[in-house]
């Protein structure tokens, strides 16, 4: 391996630690379960796959061979981490999770309104 695919390698690698960091802190310091959960969701999936595409840059550049196995989770993680994340703040919202006093907009609440006064 010659020295700039290592920086670039290494470079990958640190900055997916740095937002898998940013996702911790901002699970322990955001409000409510809404801000947390698009934390977890958006910064978390960002942080994994700099990890997992720095992790097939190596090998790639190490053996020649593409690891098949880490572009399925690049994938699996791509698709799945938004989604869940969608989901989980959505089944929070309709099960009555409160938001947080700080919160300004409540998109969904006016979208039910709107839904009730068109169903009567």
């Amino acid at each position: 391996m010659n020295v700039i695919s290592e920086i670039i390698v290494g470079a990958l690698v640190l900055i997916g630690s740095l937002l898998t960091v940013v996702t911790m802190i901002g699970l322990i310091r955001l409000p409510d379960t809404y801000t947390r959960s698009h934390a977890a969701s958006k910064s978390a999936t960002l942080g994994v796959l700099f990890i997992l595409v720095g992790c097939l840059l190596y090998f790639w550049i190490d053996t020649g061979h593409i690891s098949a196995r880490l572009i399925l989770a690049i994938v699996f993680v791509f698709i799945t981490s938004p989604i869940a994340g969608h989901l989980l703040g959505r089944a929070a919202y309709y099960s009555g999770v409160p938001l947080s006093d700080k919160t300004v907009r409540d998109d969904l609440k006016t979208k039910q309104q709107k839904k009730l006064t068109h169903d009567e």
